[in-house]
């Protein structure tokens, strides 16, 4: 690859690990580039030059498998006026949820991620919320920071700052406002000169105003939030944004349903504090209810751990337990179909070979 060429896409994050990566589709004489944009049945992608239109592959779309998201590194076939997606390079990370509704099935929201921006409005702070949003960000693999909108309006920024702080222990807390660009530098400091960073957070909470402030234009279409503090959906996409000081950020659709995906050992991050406590209960497979030497329990009682915390780390316990169980179900299902398949397939080679 040129020199000049992997400058430029230095800019949009690329590095030597995936220059490694990327050398069977280079033999091959696919060229990278990264999708900054998801639009279903097409994505923007840079190359470090310009923006080009591009498709999946056929046979990506067929596979039934995932498709390409927005941070990905992709191998480019150019073609006009849309050119083919052929495959995309391994990620360093990826930030996914669990499809809504029953389907137990990944969504991959972002990749290649190097720090998630837990996003809570002054409006509405929810310290439980909080927690989920932080344990995706630490099954995403990236470095979580929570950050604080809105604070022109807050009675109090400072109390807001302290919750915030308590529900996400071990976590920096940045307090910002669109309005006066409070925290606003310290933001776009954190993703210079080339990280990509996401925001993670409900409608309403200010997630495409604070984009457009980075950005210093307004790239992003934004919505007055009603007095309630619900929000609405106003990005409809996902979109991966430069910023004129360098760096990268990706806004996604506020989630209605921010359902975890698989890796409860994100929970050993985000609840140190009960993950350390329990360590000293009398029995390994203590669960916390009214066995003898329960230390947690005996923490509750001397006010050292808030119960609602722990009702949090259970719930998100199970359920993250409850998806790895279905999840695991169900690739079982799809094998053994897939062996049916094969089987099916060999006896009516073998039916074809037998009438030659």
């Amino acid at each position: 690859m040129p020199l000049q060429f992997a400058s430029q896409l230095s800019l949009l994050g690329w590095d030597d690990w995936f220059q490694e990566r990327f050398a069977l589709f280079a033999r091959e004489g696919y060229a990278p580039a990264r999708v900054t944009a998801d639009f279903g049945a097409e994505y923007l992608l840079h190359d470090g030059e310009e923006s080009l239109r591009a498709a999946a592959g056929r046979h990506l779309r067929n596979d039934g498998g995932q498709l390409p998201a927005v941070g990905d590194w992709v191998a480019l076939r150019h073609r006009e006026p849309v050119g083919t997606i052929h495959g995309w390079v391994e990620r360093k990370t990826a930030f996914s949820r669990k499809v809504a509704w029953v389907e137990t099935k990944e969504q991959v929201l972002a990749a290649n991620v190097d720090i998630a921006f837990v996003v809570a409005s002054a409006q509405d702070v929810n310290a439980r919320r909080i927690e989920r949003y932080l344990t995706m960000a630490w099954q995403g693999g990236a470095l979580p920071v929570v950050v604080l909108t809105k604070s022109d309006i807050a009675a109090s920024p400072d109390d807001l700052r302290s919750e915030l702080e308590a529900a996400a222990i071990g976590t920096a807390v940045v307090v910002t406002s669109a309005i006066t660009g409070e925290g606003v530098e310290a933001l776009a400091e954190l993703l210079q000169p080339a990280r990509t960073g996401v925001l993670l957070g409900p409608s309403g909470a200010g997630k495409s105003t604070l984009i457009n402030r980075m950005a210093g234009a307004e790239v992003m279409k934004t919505r007055t939030v009603h007095r309630s503090g619900e929000g609405r959906h106003m990005t409809s996409h996902r979109e991966l944004i430069q910023l004129p000081g360098g760096g990268m950020i990706i806004d996604t659709p506020g989630l209605r349903e921010a359902q975890l995906w698989k890796g409860d050992e994100a929970l050993e991050n985000l609840f140190e504090d009960v993950e350390e406590v329990a360590r000293e209960c009398r029995f390994n497979d203590c669960e916390h209810r009214s066995e003898p030497g329960c230390a947690i329990n005996a923490a509750i009682d001397r006010g050292e751990l808030d119960t609602a915390r722990l009702e949090s780390y259970r719930k998100l316990q199970r359920e993250l337990r409850a998806v790895a169980a279905r999840s695991d179900a169900r690739m079982r299902s799809e094998e053994r179909r897939k062996w049916k398949q094969i089987a099916v397939d060999n006896k009516v080679r073998s039916r074809l070979i037998g009438n030659k």
